[in-house]
């Protein structure tokens, strides 16, 4: 019985990090998104997500970073209500057009 209580306490002890990762992982994932948004691209063109390293990536993600040992890591998604122009076409008179 006290080597089940020990084993427990150990268990326990041990994925502490691995639960505060996310935590500690929000810090660098503010230290990316400031720096993106200081190389002007907008707070609203693009997202930053936390996940598992040993997720899949996303087909339309990213991977900019990575946090706690490697455990986890920060995807960056370009959202559609930013001001890019990638993908569009100028017609011609001049005008932007965007595909179809």
């Amino acid at each position: 019985m006290k080597t089940s209580r020990w084993l427990l306490a150990l268990l326990i002890a041990s994925s502490a990090p691995v639960l505060a990762a996310p935590e500690s992982c929000e810090r660098v994932k503010s230290d990316i998104q400031q720096k993106i948004i200081n190389n002007g691209v907008p707070e609203s063109g693009f997202t930053l997500a936390i996940l598992p390293s040993d997720q899949p990536d996303r087909p339309d993600s990213q991977v900019v970073g990575h946090c706690a040992n490697d455990t986890w890591k920060i995807l960056y998604t370009r959202t559609s209500s930013g001001n890019s122009t990638e993908g569009a076409t100028t017609s011609q008179d001049g005008q932007s057009v965007e595909p179809q």
